[in-house]
């Protein structure tokens, strides 16, 4: 019984996970490159906090990796090992969406988000608050 509720709770997890587009676009925009979470903040528009938010609930749900380098920590697609329901909807989801039109604006401008451009903009930005 306890092992039927946690395959429960590792599928219900994953669809959470994927429940909310904007966690779509980001694991659509990792099929593409890896990216850290000031490039794709960039890209969606959204808060460093909810950038955060949902890069972790992605992570809990076994569908992204994360490591560091240097000042960034780098996310990418997951191999989906944790879980069977991550890696089924892991090679589906390389397959859906790429005609929808906000994924592939998105997919289209990646070359758009470098991240010593934007990270340099953000220590500009704090210049300017101090300074005032």
């Amino acid at each position: 019984m306890i092992e039927r509720s946690r395959v429960i709770k590792d599928f219900i997890r994953v669809m959470k996970a994927l429940s909310d587009p904007s966690r779509v676009k980001i694991l659509k925009m990792l099929q593409h490159r890896d990216m850290c979470v000031c490039e794709i903040q960039a890209a969606l528009g959204l808060a460093q906090p909810t950038i955060s938010k949902h890069l972790r609930i992605l992570d809990e749900a076994g569908l992204v990796g994360f490591n560091k380098d240097g000042l960034w920590v780098n996310y990418f697609l997951a191999e989906g090992t944790s879980s069977p329901y991550a890696s089924t909807l892991l090679g589906n989801l390389r397959h859906w969406l790429d005609d929808e039109p906000t994924v592939k604006d998105l997919t289209e401008r990646l070359s758009e988000f470098d991240r010593v451009k934007i990270c340099e903009k953000g220590v500009e930005r704090q210049k300017k608050k101090a300074d005032q």
